[in-house]
């Protein structure tokens, strides 16, 4: 059989419940997905070549083939994105700037930028972007903006002022709404005593970045919350509650990062409470083993309750969708096709469900049915369907994308 003759048979199978599988796909084609730049190249970025990662990150393995360049970079992106279905977004940090004149975190413009806007203007892309408080001597301390060092804490002011300026440069250039994030790595890593004073400045540092008033259609801020950091365990300023609260408070959108807080936590468990208080969310979709480790995504079961999370109740109009991971110990590409492609599965899988008809079993009470249906839904042939959708987008189907990263690999990693 042929993919679309086993997309028809599907097709049926989830007609029999009440599921249009064209709608759905149509659907998951609106959905675009922010690709973070920084897997491809363990997020060294290109501002600085000689200060090592920190902050309480760390990218481990040292698979070959790590782009060393903003081109580089540029070109294993453009042939990531063409083993995925769709058209989607790019997350650069700051440190991606790609210019050669030396200047700092609080100098940027986006004129150090303007070979990404090309890039993406080419592509047909958008971009999303965000501010790098992180592999900076202003960060030695442990405190960027929170810090009670002022001369520190106005150098991260400034970047962070920066930052918005630079997206909504993005978004007017590109006609489409830059989403950026603020996420700080301060904290102490054993117990404080003054738990109120660096939240203090930290909020009424935000509040002087984000004084200035940016158009939104092209500009959107967003604040993420942390548990803990290596050398931060102890105590995080940019709390669960601080950046929940700032950012309802503010008016501007909540980062939910699936690796951010406890192990019993999940985030797709958050989605429906943040978005009764914030207009806007962003998710950063990683893979947490334990920790904050940022795995590379799988269809695993919370990424499928995310993707439910947002389709069943129409969330998924107000979010936007980022991933938010980087391993080095296996092809970089790979990890973006693999991760961004799993994404898309869930975000389909979620519209091949009868959410009319299970919503109404469970306002009757009758929650026998809705379980028996939800469980047999998982062996339903989800499979013909994401493969007729690859097949539509022209992309490689099932795993025929794979030897098209090995051939690249060869001829392109293996000699770097």
């Amino acid at each position: 059989m042929t993919t679309y003759e086993r997309y028809l048979v599907a097709k049926e199978i989830y007609a029999e419940m009440g599921v249009d599988t064209d709608a759905a796909i149509e659907a998951v084609k609106r959905i675009p997905i922010s690709m973070h730049c920084w897997q491809g190249d363990d997020v060294n970025g290109f501002l600085f070549q000689d200060i090592a990662l920190s902050g309480g990150i760390q990218t481990t393995g040292n698979y070959p083939g790590r782009a060393r360049t903003a081109d580089e970079l540029r070109q294993d992106l453009t042939f990531a994105l063409g083993m995925i279905p769709s058209k989607h977004r790019l997350n650069l940090h700051a440190i991606y700037a790609d210019t050669d004149e030396k200047v700092d975190l609080d100098g940027l413009e986006v004129r150090h930028f303007a070979s990404w806007l090309d890039w993406a203007k080419e592509m047909g892309v958008g971009l999303d972007y965000n501010a790098t408080c992180f592999s900076h001597p202003m960060a030695d301390s442990g405190f960027t903006i929170s810090s009670a060092d002022k001369t520190v804490r106005d150098f991260w002011i400034a970047h962070c002022k920066g930052t918005r300026r630079i997206s909504e440069a993005f978004g007017r250039e590109l006609n489409t709404k830059c989403v950026t994030n603020f996420w700080f790595p301060d904290g102490y890593k054993d117990i404080p005593v003054d738990r109120e004073g660096p939240r203090y400045r930290m909020m009424t540092a935000l509040d002087e970045v984000m004084s200035e008033k940016m158009d939104p259609r092209y500009h959107l801020d967003a604040l993420e919350s942390k548990v803990f950091g290596i050398g931060a365990e102890s105590y995080t300023v940019s709390s669960n509650e601080f950046a929940l609260g700032y950012a309802a408070s503010r008016g501007i959108a909540y980062t939910l990062d699936a690796g951010h807080f406890h192990p019993t936590e999940v985030i797709s468990d958050k989605v429906s409470s943040v978005l009764l208080y914030t207009k806007e969310l962003l998710l950063h979709v990683s893979r947490p083993v334990r920790w904050d480790s940022d795995h590379v995504v799988i269809l695993d079961d919370e990424l499928n309750a995310i993707a439910q999370a947002l389709v069943r109740t129409g969330l998924v109009e107000r979010t936007h969708i980022g991933l938010d991971y980087f391993d080095a110990s296996i092809n970089r590409v790979a990890a973006w096709v693999i991760g961004t492609r799993n994404m898309c599965k869930a975000l389909l899988k979620a519209y091949l469900e009868p959410t009319a008809k299970l919503m109404q079993l469970e306002l009757e009470g009758d929650y026998t049915s809705r379980l028996a249906l939800t469980e047999e839904l998982k062996t339903y042939p989800f499979a013909a369907v994401w493969d007729y959708y690859c097949e539509l987008m022209g992309v490689p189907v099932r795993d025929a994308w794979l030897s098209e990263v090995k051939e690249y690999e060869r001829k392109v990693l293996s000699v770097r």
